[in-house]
């Protein structure tokens, strides 16, 4: 009897896997074409959102650039001037730095000419206060040495600042000759190790690739009694001969610190406005999107001034730059790592002049400078990226204000070329305006 109806059920469900064996392999088909379908719409939801750029509530006359835009825009420029311009700088000679900037805004180069001769070198008041503690007493760390080091390079020449293996890097050149200095004890413990014996050089602020430096500070110590300044700076001068330039070597107390000492850090982006340059729309768009509304049209170009009265409202204020920061650890995306405090920021139209003969005539450039106690990864080339765009569709003062409470970094435009930044000095005295080469 069990097994008559245990027949019955296997010819029941094998009835029932006939009859609906269409159906399943119909149903399959809807599943994997809606599949497709998501997967197709995942996809251009994905393409639109590339360049997604932050919705604005503020009226502005024009449409603002998307990412993808703003970034055309920028790199749609020759830079190539610029970068011959800053290999100028650096090649000019030990002494020239910040100096170099200063007929661009018509300033007299020997209020910004760093004394090299080291018999007239000004010592900063936190140098003097810290060389009043003595250490003669003292063993361990304080018996070793430490140099100041004000060095100058072309940041075209160089994979930036940070050493890192196989790249041609400012730090990885410095210690390699600076391991000639390097104590007998610390020579032994990197054989051991089966290192190169190099020194170790401590900056104010790393650079990333394409940077020039007109006046970085570095800082190396040995505990050796016989090593002279005069030393230091020949053994550097020798490492990349008109890529870069030591300006200044001074020993300091033990103290002394590039980077924690600091008070503040300049910034100049130049940033090129030659006519030749590509326009972000071509031709045929341009003419056609004239012809609809003032509020439809996508901007071509942009006012200096504008940006100019946009930076302005950072001067003076305590704010984070967390939107405008890059590639920064997700740790230190909120509170006080991500606050600077924004000592200057203003822009002016100068005019470029290259030693090249085939740019006798100069060529107008926008300069941007900006002096913070501090600055975030990226954040000068984003916020001078995110002027412009803002300058140029017509946004109202405080736009830059306005973004810092956005919650999504696209809301800000991808940061501007390397190629135009320049990190032109850096102070361990009280900040004092005049130094500024912008100014009203």
């Amino acid at each position: 009897m069990w097994a008559v109806s245990r027949e019955k059920n296997t010819g029941t469900t094998k009835h029932m896997l006939v009859k609906f064996r269409p159906l399943m392999a119909t149903a399959a088909k809807a599943r994997a074409a809606a599949a497709v379908a998501a997967s197709t719409a995942a996809a251009a939801a994905a393409e639109r959102d590339e360049h997604m750029h932050y919705k604005h509530t503020d009226a502005c006359h024009h449409l603002r650039w998307t990412a993808k835009e703003s970034y055309e825009y920028m790199y749609a420029r020759p830079w190539s001037r610029v970068v011959d311009f800053y290999a100028d700088l650096v090649r000019a000679g030990a002494g020239a730095g910040a100096a170099g900037l200063a007929k661009l805004f018509g300033k007299d180069e020997k209020d910004y000419t760093l004394d090299t001769t080291g018999e007239n070198y000004v010592t900063t008041s936190s140098e003097k206060q810290t060389a009043t503690i003595s250490t003669k007493d003292r063993g361990g760390r304080w018996e070793r040495v430490t140099f100041k080091i004000v060095l100058s390079y072309h940041g075209g020449s160089f994979d930036g600042w940070q050493k890192q293996p196989s790249l041609n890097t400012v730090q990885g050149l410095i210690e390699k000759h600076l391991g000639q200095f390097v104590d007998e004890r610390k020579a032994k413990q990197l054989e051991a190790r089966s290192l190169p014996i190099e020194g170790c050089a401590v900056v104010a602020g790393r650079t990333d690739k394409g940077v020039t430096a007109l006046q970085q500070v570095c800082s190396f110590y040995t505990w050796r009694k016989d090593v002279k300044s005069g030393d230091i700076k020949h053994a550097i001068n020798e490492a990349a001969p008109d890529k870069l330039k030591p300006l200044h070597v001074s020993e300091v107390t033990r103290e002394f610190h590039p980077n924690f000492a600091a008070k503040w850090r300049r910034y100049m982006y130049i940033f090129p406005l030659d006519e030749d340059a590509k326009l972000i729309l071509g031709e045929e768009h341009s003419s056609k999107v004239l012809e609809n509304s003032e509020h439809n049209i996508k901007p071509q170009s942009f006012d200096v001034a504008k940006v100019d009265e946009i930076l302005r409202k950072l001067a003076g204020k305590t704010l984070s730059y967390k939107m405008f920061a890059r590639d920064t650890q997700a740790s230190r995306s909120v509170g006080p790592p991500t606050e600077c405090f924004m000592f200057h920021s203003r822009a002016a139209v100068a005019k470029l002049y290259s030693a090249n003969e085939d740019y006798k005539e100069g060529m107008k450039v926008m300069c941007v400078e900006l002096v913070a106690n501090r600055f975030l990864r990226k954040m000068v080339r984003v916020l001078v990226a995110t002027a412009i765009r803002e300058a140029a569709a017509g946004a109202g003062e405080d736009a830059l204000l306005n973004l810092m409470e956005a919650t999504d970094r696209r809301a800000t435009a991808p940061p501007a070329p390397p190629e135009g930044l320049s990190l032109v000095d850096v102070g361990y005295e009280d900040f004092s305006k005049q130094r500024c080469f912008i100014v009203d």
